[in-house]
């Protein structure tokens, strides 16, 4: 298995260099997400950035309030997602966040577990929003792996969280990243 705090950045660089090809007439594009525009799926995803310090600093969610609902991305939408995504990366970087115990809204869970969540949004929502823009859809093949094996091992959790439509059937024959895909509602 790849290093975790590895394959995070690789899965942020992903997303990172789709949002770099977001064209100022792609903002209101719709996303594979269907209650998300463009812009509504950097906004989620900046938001997320946005949300890492605090956490792992020990914060709970009732203590960060509201402070990140609601359009975050302002008048410059790709310098802000560059901003949350370097803090949020710093903090992930910093000695023991993986072991700091980060207070979400389902519970109390180590911070690796935490940054499995992010890397596998961070990743799929790549996915989403190359296909939105009409960019390069390829996700890097060692993520695509890694993704692929912790979603088979969370499946349950996946599957029971509301956050991803229901799996599309695939073929024995599909490629591993068409597989990903299927298993959050995603027809490649």
């Amino acid at each position: 298995m790849a290093d975790l705090v590895d394959l995070h950045g690789t899965a942020m660089a992903e997303f990172d260099r789709r949002v770099a090809e977001v064209a100022l007439t792609d903002w209101a594009r719709p996303t594979p997400c269907t209650d998300w525009d463009v812009h509504d799926l950097v906004n989620h995803l900046t938001s997320e950035q946005l949300w890492v310090p605090s956490l792992l600093d020990g914060a709970s969610i009732e203590e960060v309030g509201d402070r990140f609902d609601g359009d975050v991305l302002g008048e410059e939408p790709a310098a802000t997602w560059s901003v949350a995504s370097r803090e949020a990366r710093t903090a992930w970087l910093a000695p023991s966040a993986l072991d700091r115990t980060v207070h979400l809204s389902f519970g109390d869970v180590p911070g690796h577990v935490y940054l499995w969540q992010m890397t596998f949004d961070l990743g799929v929502h790549a996915w989403d929003l190359a296909r939105a823009v009409g960019v390069d859809e390829r996700l890097d093949p060692a993520l695509v792996a890694e993704l692929l094996e912790w979603a088979g091992e969370n499946q349950a959790v996946l599957s029971g969280s509301s956050l991803f439509a229901e799996q599309v059937p695939v073929g024995p024959d599909a490629d591993p990243q068409t597989r990903l895909l299927a298993l959050t509602g995603r027809a490649a």
